[in-house]
């Protein structure tokens, strides 16, 4: 009798450790599975939000850069217009000079023609444009005739050009890391909400929105550039 009453107390003890013992497992695993969750969104979310301060001083360096470019295209412009203006004008002297047949002063206006207009110049003579109607209508208009500063503008014009759409990559990147910090905050609320639920399949299911979303978010994270 002693001996199936100690049998009976055994077994009992086994009902008790096999009830109480499932759901208190699978609440220790769930626990687990959120504190993973909740650090992998502290160390990523630091992560993003250092990104997002890198790509946005990339934005701004690079927006910098271009207003500066801009600025030294616009000044090589100027300064090609007043080139440009200075040719005018000794091509008109000299022209009036040949016409009266002063030739000393249309030679001295010839020596004081800038050395790269010059050879437009020379090449636009050939083509006796006093009395050839078919000529060109000045050096300016001759293959010959190159300004260095004008294509400088245009050089700096493009590269301003480059580091303005550069700027704009680098923006929309960190705000593509914006982004993800704000998943992650989603992420974070989740995980904090299920930890309220006494359901024990609620709580699982806030956990796997959290999980998933994390996922995309990691996917994110090895996918975008790195400043």
């Amino acid at each position: 009798m002693p001996e199936t009453t100690s049998n009976v107390e055994f077994a009992h003890r086994i009902h008790e450790s096999g009830h109480h013992g499932g759901p208190h497992g699978r609440a220790e695993w769930l626990e687990l599975v959120e504190a993973i969750v909740l650090a992998a969104v502290a160390v990523l979310t630091a992560w993003s939000g250092y990104q997002a301060a890198r790509w946005d001083a990339a934005s701004a360096a690079a927006y910098a850069r271009s207003s500066q470019l801009t600025e030294e295209a616009q000044e090589q412009k100027t300064l090609a217009g007043q080139d440009h203006l200075y040719d005018v004008m000794a091509l008109l002297s000299w022209v009036q000079a040949t016409r009266a047949g002063d030739r000393d002063y249309a030679a001295l206006l010839e020596r004081r023609f800038r050395p790269e207009y010059e050879v437009a110049f020379q090449a636009w003579v050939k083509t006796d444009p006093l009395h050839n109607a078919n000529a060109p209508f000045g050096p300016a208009f001759m293959p010959e005739f190159k300004s260095e500063r004008l294509a400088k503008a245009r050089e700096l014009g493009q590269s301003a050009r480059e580091q303005y759409e550069r700027g704009v990559r680098s923006r929309e990147t960190g705000d593509d890391y914006v982004r993800i910090t704000v998943v992650l905050a989603t992420v974070l609320l989740l995980t904090a909400l299920s930890q309220r639920f006494r359901i024990h399949a609620a709580r699982v299911g806030l956990v796997a929105v959290a999980f998933v979303m994390l996922a995309v978010a990691i996917l994110w994270i090895t996918t975008f550039p790195r400043a």
